[in-house]
């Protein structure tokens, strides 16, 4: 698990004043919920780790001498620069359940990529429920034995103890493609054959 350190600066208000003020500063406001919420603020290039990455990492925020483990909840942009205005922490207490929305790393060579045929990845973060102490930064699936026009499901994700997953098992999250050549190929290899059969 990848862990971004995070030092940030206490802000003695809240509201929309107040941070207006610290984005013109160039800071970006931010709150970790958590036993006692925690409003702060960071410079923007302090977030670049955490926010701007497919992976799914663990913030350590340090604010004031106070260090607390969390994970990003929600990230507000602006609409038309795509700046980043407001950040939200969840704060990660120990024996307590979060969820998170966790990446799909897919493994092995596929029997259908082989035959010609395209990987298409069609979910690439599953939703979990997890233990601060049983915490993953992945969630794994095997497309070796993954044949043309065949998917796996949520339900064939590797299943990790004390990790729950909290989609719907049946929705695919891969799919052998099978090109348009390679059909037009296999469909005259049919014909050819039953013609030798007659």
């Amino acid at each position: 698990m990848q862990t971004v350190k995070i030092e940030g600066k206490l802000r003695a208000t809240t509201g929309k004043k107040s941070s207006g003020d610290s984005r013109r500063a160039g800071m970006v406001p931010c709150v970790v919920y958590g036993e006692k919420n925690i409003h702060f603020e960071v410079a923007t290039l302090g977030l670049r780790d955490l926010i701007y990455t497919p992976d799914f990492r663990l913030a350590e925020i340090t604010v004031d001498g106070q260090t607390v483990n969390a994970i990003v909840k929600e990230v507000q942009y602006h609409p038309l620069r795509d700046n980043v205005l407001h950040v939200d922490f969840l704060q990660l207490v120990p024996g307590r359940k979060f969820l998170a929305d966790i990446p799909v790393r897919v493994t092995g060579n596929s029997v259908g990529v082989r035959k010609g045929g395209k990987l298409v990845t069609k979910v690439r973060k599953v939703r979990v429920k997890m233990l601060p102490e049983a915490m993953v930064d992945s969630m794994v699936i095997d497309v070796t034995e993954l044949d043309l026009g065949k998917s796996l499901r949520v339900r064939d994700i590797e299943l990790i103890e004390g990790v729950e997953i909290m989609n719907t098992g049946s929705i695919p999250v891969v799919t052998i493609d099978i090109p348009r050549a390679l059909r037009s190929a296999q469909a005259e290899e049919a014909k050819e054959t039953g013609k030798k059969k007659k």
